[in-house]
């Protein structure tokens, strides 16, 4: 895969739909009707006519199949079956994503261990839930799985260990299709030389990028360290008490462009010593945190090294979740300025991603 891929997450939508409830409870109008109405054709053409290839579909598997007996629900893979379809019908290919699977969620990974890496019993449910996925949707050229969202191991040996496993079984019912497989500790860049490549010539390998975390994520308030609640301009130099325990890479001092290119290192010798694709498929700043002017020279400045490197990106989050391009029925940001068009659309934001 030589192609430079520039995409969009769509976050929010088959996945985290307790977030998009949460951020507004009384607007909410239910699980159908939200997977009926918060994207459509309309949003597909918009991400295509802006320039972009592709879009990573995050799927939370207790959205489409039963969370204990793990038995598909029709409706909702039709649902999903539709999506997929109009996407590429705009033009775009699909980055299938399986944001949480039995035994594993990142965000509950923040707090303590998860099962998915230690307990056989665990994946063989993961595995019945990528049979069914990847048998479905394996002979669809334009569609690429994602074994796992942001792995959260204990020990980085393990995921190493698994994402093989896991591997070796989606291959039995999608021979073809690409898979995408990303680092340990929710896919930090620093994790790549403790991953060894698959024995396969079809992968992506991806990471996210939300360094530091003192700067992207300040304020966000499903955190909840005192570190996070420190305002942080970007370039700056972050520090933090030397008690601080978080199981969340922090990645503190100074920050600027050169920090950025540094830290990606282990991204670009990683590619380069396996001779393998490589993509960031998640990446952002915290809506309702930093200043604006921050926000935007942090951003200018990733998708500068992203384009001088020619690694591809997808950017969190088309759509609201705190991240969105767009935020509609979002209360905590109704007033900022960047929304207050009748689109509720971050222009300038959007240009930023297009010029790379």
């Amino acid at each position: 895969m030589t192609k430079r891929l520039r995409g969009v997450n769509l976050g929010g939508w088959f996945s985290q739909i307790d977030a998009i409830q949460g951020n507004n409870p009384d607007h909410f109008s239910g699980e159908e009707a939200h997977l009926e109405s918060f994207l459509g054709l309309e949003d597909f053409r918009r991400i295509s006519a802006w320039g972009f290839d592709h879009v990573r579909l995050p799927v939370d598997y207790f959205n489409v199949f039963d969370a204990e007996e793990l038995s598909p629900r029709a409706r909702r893979l039709e649902q999903l079956d539709r999506a997929i379809a109009e996407l590429n019908q705009a033009g775009l290919d699909v980055m299938f994503d399986l944001h949480k699977c039995p035994g594993h969620d990142f965000h509950a990974g923040g707090h303590g261990p998860q099962r998915f890496f230690v307990d056989t019993a665990t994946r063989e449910r993961a595995k019945r839930v990528w049979a069914v996925l990847a048998e479905r949707y394996g002979e669809n050229p334009r569609v690429l799985l994602e074994i796992l969202n942001e792995p959260v191991a204990e020990d980085s040996a393990d995921w190493d260990r698994v994402k093989t496993e896991m591997a070796k079984h989606i291959r039995r019912y999608a021979p073809r299709s690409t898979l995408v497989v990303g680092t340990n500790r929710w896919s930090h860049p620093a994790e790549f030389p403790k991953l060894t490549p698959l024995e396969d010539d079809n992968v992506l390998y991806n990471f996210h990028f939300y360094s530091s975390l003192l700067f992207t994520h300040q304020h966000a308030p499903w955190l909840s360290g005192d570190v996070f609640q420190v305002s942080r301009p970007y370039p700056g130099n972050y520090t933090i008490p030397p008690n601080t325990v978080d199981r969340h890479p922090l990645d503190p001092g100074p920050w600027d462009k050169q920090r950025m290119e540094k830290e990606l290192e282990d991204v670009f010798a990683f590619r380069e010593r396996f001779g393998v694709p490589v993509i960031c498929n998640e990446f952002g700043v915290f809506v309702g945190g930093a200043d604006r002017a921050s926000q935007l020279r942090w951003m200018e400045d990733f998708l500068a090294l992203l384009e001088a490197h020619r690694v591809g990106f997808s950017y969190w989050n088309y759509k609201n979740l705190d991240f969105g391009l767009i935020s509609v029925d979002e209360p905590r940001f109704l007033d900022h300025p960047q929304y207050q068009n009748p689109e509720r659309l971050d222009s300038e934001l959007v240009a930023v991603l297009r010029s790379h």
